[in-house]
């Protein structure tokens, strides 16, 4: 979910596992063409874009070059955000810690919680298709072509996968939301309205090769990618959850794993952007600026959300939120 930055966005870091090819910058006519797509997103395995949104683009959109047109909407989610004025967007506010200041080290807690996990409700259930819900924000990021102001779209991805990777994914691009103020109201004067999304459905095909989820500590440790350092292993932890229906005895272990990476801190109780409670821990990327956020059910470890945020302005650069993770026949 993160990749090389193309422009001055909020997202600092490369990738050191999968870095992405700069993306050509966006024409109007692009512009229009991905708001109105009447093709799914892709599958959320790939790398987001960081797009520049060229001079004179606002102003073509503005004119009425596209026809069907809703005003920007809040968002329906109940965590962290600003709203603006009546009909404005979400401005994205960074999760608040329960521990904010001097954070212990996560690994105490970390191996208390995998010691004493339940079940979650997919390991109660059976089916053949692994069902994912996810919503995720960043992807695209887009810019004014100065890099200043920033505009990300939100989307929402429901996925019924059989264990070769076929199966069927639901997509709907939900209105764009902000990392901050000065950037909603740079937007909503350039482009008031946006249009509208509807979902749209994508047939899955399989995966050339499908390897089970790891069950033994190196073969999960090595699929987690511990040795980039915590940066990265947030980012696999993600992926595995996005990927898989991860059975208790694993998500114990990932935590155990998690609690021998150096750097994550603990944070404590806090609230996702669903409105969940949870807890979480964060590692710092002082390199890139930046901090990894992942927040999990404290009862089942089921990884609830993952986020990156910049340091210096402290604010959202991207989220991921898992909704839902089940078993199913339908």
């Amino acid at each position: 979910m993160l990749g090389t930055h193309q422009i001055r966005t909020l997202i600092g870091a490369a990738d050191p596992i999968d870095p992405a090819a700069p993306p050509p910058r966006l024409s109007a006519v692009d512009l229009i063409a991905r708001a109105e797509a009447t093709e799914p997103a892709a599958p959320i395995r790939r790398a987001p874009r960081r797009l520049v949104l060229v001079a004179g683009a606002a102003a073509v959109v503005a004119a009425g070059a596209v026809t069907v047109l809703h005003p920007f909407t809040a968002s329906t989610g109940h965590g962290p955000g600003v709203l603006g004025p009546p009909g404005g967007g979400l401005v994205l506010v960074p999760i608040a810690y329960q521990i904010d200041q001097d954070p212990p080290a996560a690994g105490e807690h970390l191996r208390a919680m995998a010691a004493h996990l339940a079940d979650a409700p997919s390991d109660k259930h059976t089916g053949r298709y692994a069902y994912h819900h996810v919503k995720t924000w960043g992807d695209p990021l887009m810019s004014d072509d100065g890099g200043r102001y920033v505009l990300g779209f939100a989307s929402e991805e429901e996925r019924w996968q059989l264990a070769d990777g076929s199966g069927r994914s639901r997509v709907t691009t939900l209105p764009p939301e902000f990392p901050d103020v000065q950037s909603r109201d740079h937007w909503l004067r350039q482009i008031p309205s946006w249009p509208s999304a509807v979902p749209h459905e994508q047939t899955l095909p399989p995966y050339e090769s499908s390897p089970p989820l790891p069950t033994d500590r190196a073969g999960l440790a090595a699929l987690l990618s511990v040795r980039y350092g915590g940066g990265a292993v947030a980012k696999q932890v993600t992926t595995v959850y996005q990927e898989y229906v991860v059975p208790t005895r694993t998500r114990a272990l990932i935590l155990d794993i998690l609690a021998d990476v150096p750097g994550f801190r603990w944070r404590g109780q806090v609230t996702d952007r669903a409105g969940r409670p949870g807890v979480a821990i964060t590692y710092e990327d002082p390199a890139h600026g930046q901090q990894s956020l992942l927040v999990f059910d404290a009862r089942t470890g089921v990884l609830l959300a993952h986020e990156i945020v910049t340091v210096k302005p402290r604010r959202v650069s991207t989220y991921l939120l898992l909704l839902a993770t089940d078993r199913t026949d339908n």
